[in-house]
């Protein structure tokens, strides 16, 4: 069967392709003269599987969605303190390239503008020179990629002839003691950054490694920490589209960094990253189709990171008692899904306004993919405070997502594979809450918590 996200990504560019305006960059020759009919769409999910549409495979230059990515390889080889004292973190309200500093700091106000990717690049690789530099960046992109990327010196040369507003940055934030390197120097090597080759389908692997906590889909290799992953999102929501960030973040909602090639990255974490690509341009720098594509896909597919997710009590999916072998009673608790600390709250909650009477709890683990730090230490601490009552808690997680259960004192909740293990095959009978997706549970009375 095909998978009917090939057909939805197909429409969507088809829907997407009549959309007229804008117009390809035309302060870089090179780029003015790009096909401003190419058009492409992908998405990757975190496992790797990609999905594409249109001219996909269509290379072309990666320009500023260089920059969260040098970001994060600043932030991985130097540490965050070193980065923030060169470059702020503020949505700026600025064009891209606009000639403005920080006047008490010097620092740009961001590593998305142009000031700002030019004080990041010139932070790697201290006493390195530009080759030296232009590698790193060549070399970790291509290891976001899963491929070797190379540079397209046609752009690079036809950017180097027009790049007077860079090289005006460039001096400004040598003037302002900002950067060590001499500024034509500087520009050179960001330059060769920008003209880096990339397809959509390149692009959407690479904001998939985002996705997946910085741990590239298909190969396996973790090119970022997960801190940095959550710094890099950070900057690209609130400055990854530049002075229309605010309209972008209302409209689309996710985590985004656009290029004057034509490209759009989007990051939905932990699902997928997406990528577009179509070199006709808005005033603000960006693709005039793949804003309307990423538009009609948050409107789709519910994407926007601020939607309201489903209540915390679906945690629990359903609770009820079952008889062992030799007689005895088991409260079971279904969880499921991604608990975090609302859904801890709501099963302590819970648990504490409607006691379980039998002498042995088991929470059933088996459909719960995720229990994040603080669920995992509520957990536990409710597990402590139900067995210093008498009972026993055992929990059913064939797949270890609560890590190490130990309750304090040495002691350690028992853990197995399957209900079976509680009950005894002999008596094994499988609940109805078990094939039953109601939740009937009670829910627990806010106004009794204090």
């Amino acid at each position: 069967m095909r998978s009917p996200i090939h057909d939805y990504l197909t429409e969507l560019l088809q829907s997407c392709a009549v959309v007229e305006g804008g117009a390809p960059a035309s302060y870089i020759p090179e780029l003015a003269e790009v096909d401003p009919t190419l058009f492409g769409i992908g998405l990757s999910a975190v496992d790797g599987a990609v999905y594409c549409a249109g001219d996909a495979d269509v290379e072309f230059t990666i320009q500023s969605i260089s920059k969260p990515f040098v970001y994060g390889f600043a932030l991985e080889d130097l540490g965050p303190e070193m980065v923030w004292e060169a470059v702020d973190v503020e949505p700026s309200g600025d064009a891209f390239n606009e000639l403005s500093l920080e006047p008490e700091t010097g620092r740009p106000m961001n590593p998305m503008i142009n000031a700002g990717a030019l004080a990041t690049h010139a932070l790697l690789l201290p006493g390195g020179g530009v080759d030296a530099r232009v590698e790193r960046i060549r070399a970790g992109l291509s290891a976001l990629a899963g491929r070797e990327l190379e540079i397209d010196e046609q752009v690079y040369h036809s950017e180097m002839e027009t790049a007077y507003r860079n090289r005006a940055l460039a001096n400004m934030l040598r003037s302002a003691g900002n950067v060590d390197l001499e500024p034509l120097q500087l520009v050179r090597g960001y330059t060769r950054q920008c003209a880096v080759r990339v397809t959509t389908r390149d692009l959407a692997t690479m904001a998939a490694t985002l996705s997946n906590g910085g741990v590239q889909p298909r190969t396996g290799e973790r090119v970022f920490s997960a801190r940095v992953v959550r710094q890099v999102l950070t900057i690209m929501t609130t400055c990854g589209m530049y002075d229309s960030a605010g309209d972008w973040l209302s409209t689309v909602g996710i985590p985004a960094k656009s290029g004057v090639g034509g490209g759009i990255i989007g990051v939905l974490p932990g699902q997928a990253g997406i990528a577009t690509f179509s070199p006709p341009l808005d005033t603000h720098g960006n693709s005039v189709r793949g804003v309307g594509a990423f538009e009609r896909m948050t409107e789709d597919m519910g994407l926007h990171l601020m939607s309201v997710p489903p209540p915390a009590r679906s945690v629990l999916r359903d609770d009820g008692e079952v008889t062992t072998a030799d007689g005895g009673r088991v409260g079971i608790y279904a969880l499921q899904g991604a608990i975090q600390f609302a859904g801890a709250e709501w099963i302590a909650r819970h648990l504490e306004q409607f006691p379980p009477e039998s002498p042995t709890v088991a929470w059933d683990l088996s459909r719960t993919y995720s229990v994040n730090k603080v669920a995992r230490r509520l957990l536990l601490e409710i597990a402590r405070g139900l067995e210093d009552d008498g009972r026993t808690v055992v929990l059913i997680d064939p797949d270890g997502v609560i890590a190490d259960p130990v309750i304090g004192e040495g002691r350690r909740l028992r853990v197995v594979d399957s209900l079976a293990g509680i009950v005894g095959e002999e008596a094994l009978r499988v609940p109805a809450f078990y094939t039953s997706p109601s939740v009937d549970t009670p829910t627990p009375d806010v106004t009794t918590v204090e």
